[in-house]
């Protein structure tokens, strides 16, 4: 579905970005509008498909998942055969937070969260006894300095 987002639809997107367990009456007096305009336009983006769904955002440390990887890896396997297998591969571990293909040297590049070093060779052990990779860096990230999910919609 073809949809144009105005300068309301922003504003009330963002406002769900910072916070979607917020009322409709909250967001709508954020907005500077009436609640059924705003519930109206509510169910428009999500028909449309650009509301995907709500989540909530836990703390990874306070969990105990200490350790977040980023995981380069090549691998000399282009066939479609192979892609299938590391995609099921990803998709059935929830570690991996994030899996994007790249262009360059780097084929792939994973966000995994784990709770340790250990939990995190547990998870290199079991991916590469499924998938074959040429070679695989697992870079540990020492400090998160920003993360978030927020477009930046207001600056359109």
């Amino acid at each position: 579905m073809d949809i144009r987002i105005d300068d309301l639809d922003r504003k009330i997107l963002s406002e769900m970005q910072a916070d979607a367990s917020r009322s409709l009456e909250e967001i709508a007096r954020a907005v500077g509008s009436s609640k059924t305009p705003v519930w109206n336009r509510i169910k428009k983006l999500r028909e449309a498909g650009i509301i995907k769904n709500h989540t909530v955002q836990l703390d990874a440390e306070a969990l105990g998942f200490e350790a977040c990887f980023f995981v380069l890896i090549r691998t000399s396997e282009h066939e479609a055969s192979w892609q299938k297998a590391f995609l099921k591969a990803l998709h059935e571990r929830p570690e991996v937070q994030e899996a994007h293909r790249l262009a360059g040297d780097i084929d792939y590049i994973l966000k995994v969260r784990v709770k340790n070093a250990r939990a995190y060779d547990v998870f290199y052990q079991a991916l590469i006894s499924e998938v074959r990779v040429f070679n695989v860096t697992a870079l540990l990230s020492m400090e998160e300095l920003k993360s978030t999910n927020a477009l930046p919609l207001l600056d359109q």
